[in-house]
């Protein structure tokens, strides 16, 4: 499966010289951790809500600082095309929690941790379907000889 099956977009993105109040309030309204910096199509860099919370805010920045002020630049990001495992070992390796997608240079999604344990809990629920319609339609005990145990 590819990144570009599982990823969420598009990605809520900010110009790098918007404002902390105004990313703060598209995440909020988004339900999102996070907005990717973009200026001209392409990623200039991330911004968390920890990044707004201890660098920005936290950090004595006022109220009019600019996002470029407390994104990270150096991004980790994936491929549209990678391949899932590709994205698991990326996280695994990095240690971070989503990571932007990119096709080419341009960017066109975010993976997160949560899309990978929504992409998983798709998987199980499609093996478990089976399993449980079979358990739900069996009788109890072990399976006997001569036909389904008898009623006492």
């Amino acid at each position: 499966m590819k990144v570009s099956e599982v990823m969420t977009a598009p990605p809520v993105s900010v110009a790098p010289h918007v404002g902390l109040l105004e990313a703060t309030r598209r995440m909020a309204e988004s339900s999102v951790g996070s907005v990717l910096v973009v200026e001209d199509g392409l990623l200039r860099g991330i911004v968390t809500d920890r990044d707004l919370a201890v660098r920005g805010l936290g950090g004595g920045l006022d109220r009019e600082a600019r996002v470029d002020a407390v994104m990270s630049a150096r991004v980790v990001t994936v491929d549209a095309d990678d391949d899932l495992l590709t994205a698991y070992g990326t996280f695994r390796r990095t240690g971070v929690r989503r990571l932007p997608v990119l096709d080419g240079r341009r960017v066109v999604g975010v993976l997160t941790i949560d899309d990978l344990f929504l992409d998983v809990f798709r998987r199980l629920a499609d093996l478990l379907g089976p399993v449980a319609w079979s358990v739900l339609h069996e009788p109890p005990g072990p399976p006997s000889a001569d036909g389904p145990p008898r009623e006492p």
